[in-house]
């Protein structure tokens, strides 16, 4: 029987787990020449890519195991698994298997965005849908490629489809971090230009990306490639310039209450005006849905991770409303009964999560507009420290949080060392377990000091980079290990 061999190139790079013999005759095969034939196929490939974000190895799990563990929120239950443990005690190394997955979907991701970038131009169709459709793609890949550079460094950049283990890229070395983010940032402009903005996106295509989405997105990266050895002189005026786009647009509003940003019953615009960008969780059993209720609820919820004490003995103060709905040390069991446990994360919540289920509707939160009002103080403070609106951002943001005596300025705030020590605990509290924290650590500068301070461990300076997965390595000679691993 004739052997078929399946290429699942950049399924990670992982072509250990690719290179496999299929004893079987195909039915029906989809290939690039007969899938990319109208606009039907194209939408249909960019919500394929959509849902690449979904997998439990990698947004609806392993994204807060990559951006929180390691950090000064979250703790994991020492019955838990050890990868998970090692992250926590940053004791990681090339064999940990959440690292692996975040490595691997990330490619898995840049692969679906390069067969869509590559094929639906060649569609005919309306140009600005189109265009639209290649927008959301870019900004996938753009996201893929800057999870990637912040996490790794260099690491092989790859902008077309691999069809052939003849392809040079078929076993890539490592690219340069500046020509990676350089790549992120054409991307996402590419994105920012084309893609829909959040009013005319349709009710049917809800959770598409929008330019709002690109534009906040690129202020992300132009703050992280600010605090690199590369950085570009004008990385923090572009950080400001797009948060001010967001603002300005209108589009964009905190929501009256916090609570109200995790409501599962406002998921969407126009009764969410806070969520920017979101990867998409289901209300029933036939579409995914998340498990993140069950991670962090604990006992009777079987719950993987407890809130770091810090969280609750020292970050909050005063009459902060974000405290009581971030965390908690009470749960319900399914009769009703309350009982005290240590301190878990809180914030997640759907009243339809069946105790003990792994299903939830709740959406993973990848950009919201607090997070936008705190990027342009921290660009303005960047820009000019003696800039008295630079506070408005933060205090906008307070004041939601119950905060408004509490108000910073240049007086109780005089230098731009005690602005960063006051936003480093500004975005813990308003961005608690939302998958941001180590990245935001080391671009402010205060990884290694909140690591000591807060859990007792010393970071290297080589802990600052993740090791590149062993089986990558193993599968691909040209593959070279970050230094100290």
């Amino acid at each position: 029987m004739k052997k078929i061999y399946i290429l699942c190139v950049l399924a990670g790079l992982g072509l250990s787990s690719c290179k496999k013999a299929l004893d079987a005759k195909p039915v029906g095969i989809l290939t690039d020449g007969n899938f990319y034939l109208n606009a039907a196929d194209a939408q249909s490939a960019v919500v394929g890519a959509l849902s690449q974000l979904q997998p439990q190895a990698y947004y609806q799990r392993t994204v807060y195991i990559m951006g929180e563990l390691s950090g000064d929120g979250l703790v994991p239950l020492l019955t838990q698994n050890q990868e998970r443990i090692d992250m926590y005690k940053l004791t990681y190394t090339a064999q940990n298997i959440e690292i692996n997955n975040w490595w691997v979907n990330s490619y898995k991701l840049i692969s679906r965005a390069n067969d869509i970038l590559a094929n639906v131009p060649k569609i005919s169709m309306d140009a600005a849908a189109k265009n639209n459709l290649l927008g959301n793609a870019s900004f996938l890949r753009g996201l893929a490629y800057f999870d990637l550079v912040r996490s790794f460094g260099d690491v092989p950049l790859i902008t077309h489809p691999i069809t052939s283990k003849d392809d040079p890229d078929f076993s890539p070395s490592r690219t340069a971090a500046n020509k990676i983010y350089a790549q992120v940032i054409a991307d996402l402009q590419f994105a920012e230009a084309n893609c829909l903005s959040e009013d005319k996106i349709a009710a049917a295509n809800k959770g598409m990306v929008s330019s709002g989405a690109a534009s906040a997105m690129l202020a992300r990266v132009y703050l992280q490639r600010a605090s690199t050895t590369f950085a570009d002189p004008n990385d923090n005026q572009n950080a400001l310039n797009a948060c001010n786009k967001v603002i300005n647009s209108g589009i964009y509003k905190l929501m009256p209450n916090y609570s109200d940003v995790f409501n599962c019953d406002l998921k969407y615009f126009p009764q969410q005006t806070e969520h920017i960008f979101d990867v998409q969780f289901g209300n029933n059993n036939t579409t995914t849905q998340n498990i993140i209720v069950r991670m962090f609820t604990p006992k009777n919820g079987s719950g993987s991770f407890l809130a770091n004490p810090y969280m609750a003995n020292q970050l909050y103060f005063g009459p902060d409303k974000r405290k009581t709905w971030n965390i908690s040390n009470t749960v319900v069991d399914a009769k009703g009964v309350v009982s005290s446990v240590p301190f878990y994360i809180s914030k997640y919540r759907d009243p339809q999560w069946v105790l003990n289920s792994n299903n939830s509707r709740v959406n993973w939160l990848v950009l919201r507009y607090a997070d936008v009002l705190l990027m342009q103080s921290e660009a303005m403070n960047n820009i000019n420290p003696g800039d008295p609106a630079k506070f408005n951002g933060m205090n906008t943001v307070r004041d939601r949080a119950g905060l408004t005596a509490s108000h910073l300025d240049l007086t109780n705030t005089p230098t731009a060392s005690a602005f960063i020590d006051t936003l480093v605990k500004d975005r813990a509290r308003e961005l608690c377990i939302e998958g941001h924290r180590r990245w935001d650590l080391i671009r402010l500068g205060r990884f290694k000091q909140v690591e000591q301070q807060v859990n007792g461990f010393t970071a290297q300076d080589f802990q600052l980079l993740l090791p590149l997965p062993q089986p990558e390595l193993d599968v691909n000679k040209n593959l070279k290990q970050n230094p100290g691993y």
